[in-house]
C-alpha cells in the first residue's frame, strides 16, 4: 500500500513527516520572504519582487529580456509583468528598447540607476541572507543545503507550463 493508506485521521495527516517537512519549508520561506523583503523596502525603497527582476536583468545583460521572459521567470502573467515593468520604468530602474529579433517586441534592460540600486540592495540582502538563512544552519550542512535548494528550485521551474 502507498503512503496515502497510512493517513486515516486529521491528526495523522497533520503529523505526517513529509507534510510537516513541506509545511516547515513553506513557513520558513514565507517568514524569510517577509523579513528580507521588509529590509529591502525599508533600507532600499524597493520590493523583493522588484529586486528579483533587477537581479534577473543584471544577470542577463544586453540586449535585455522580453516581457514574456520576465513573466516566465517570476511566475507572473504577462499583464502582471507589464505592470511591474511600467512601475520600474517610472522609477527609472529600467528602460525598454526595440528587440533585435522581433520588430513588435521590446526588451527590458537596466538603467544606470537600476544597476546602482541592485548593487546597493544586494549588499543589504546578502547580509540578511547570512544572518537569517545561513548562520542558523550547522556549518557542515550549508553547502549541501544550498545545493538541495537549487535542485528543488530547478525541478519545480521545469514542471511549470511555458507561457505562449
Amino acid at each position: 500500500m502507498g503512503e496515502e493508506a497510512e493517513i486515516r485521521t486529521a491528526k495523522e495527516a497533520a503529523d505526517h513527516e513529509l507534510i510537516l517537512a513541506f509545511g516547515r519549508l513553506q513557513g520558513a520561506a514565507n517568514r524569510l520572504e517577509y523579513i528580507l523583503g521588509r529590509a529591502l523596502e525599508v533600507e532600499c525603497g524597493i520590493s523583493h519582487l522588484v529586486f528579483e527582476v533587477l537581479l534577473i536583468l543584471g544577470r542577463t545583460g544586453e540586449p535585455g529580456l522580453s516581457m514574456r521572459a520576465i513573466a516566465q521567470e517570476q511566475v507572473l502573467t504577462t499583464g502582471g509583468a507589464t505592470r511591474l515593468v511600467d512601475r520600474m520604468q517610472a522609477a527609472g530602474f529600467v528602460t525598454r528598447a526595440d528587440s533585435p529579433d522581433d520588430r513588435r517586441g521590446k526588451m527590458v534592460r537596466l538603467t544606470p540607476l537600476g544597476e546602482e540600486t541592485v548593487v546597493r540592495a544586494s549588499r543589504v540582502h546578502l547580509e540578511n541572507i547570512k544572518q537569517y538563512l545561513v548562520d542558523p544552519l550547522p556549518t557542515a550542512d550549508r553547502k549541501r543545503f544550498a545545493e538541495d535548494l537549487r535542485i528543488l528550485s530547478h525541478t519545480a521551474r521545469d514542471l511549470l507550463p511555458r507561457l505562449p
